[in-house]
């Protein structure tokens, strides 16, 4: 089925924003970020993928012959580490909120300037 890719993005999408909108801890908030952000894996791979191609090395394949596009490999490897930078950079700033102020929600931090 082609479209099941498509619908499994899109179920992560909506089900990541539910959880960041909902979300009453910075932690929670930065792993439903996360979520969000695999759908695009997802999205991105489902895009590239054609049925019955090959991986795209052709030294011993004739011309002509349908391959994966490794561009969109290459950009959800490129994604994936991006992902993993932005949420390890995410949870640094949270611990020092948490040791700072002693809250991790996001409703009852009290505003930098007073």
């Amino acid at each position: 089925m082609r479209l099941l890719p498509y619908i499994v993005a899109a179920w992560l999408l909506l089900t990541g924003l539910y959880g960041i909108v909902t979300s009453r801890n910075l932690l929670h908030v930065i792993v439903c970020l996360s979520i969000v952000q695999s759908s695009t894996y997802v999205l991105l791979l489902s895009v590239g993928y054609r049925t019955g191609a090959i991986a795209p090395i052709f030294a011993e394949h004739p011309p002509g012959t349908p391959a994966v596009d490794p561009v969109v490999h290459a950009l959800v490897l490129t994604d994936i580490v991006v992902g993993a930078t932005v949420t390890a950079l995410l949870f640094a700033l949270a611990v020092q909120v948490f040791k700072r102020r002693g809250e991790v929600d996001p409703a009852r931090l009290r505003p930098l300037r007073e």
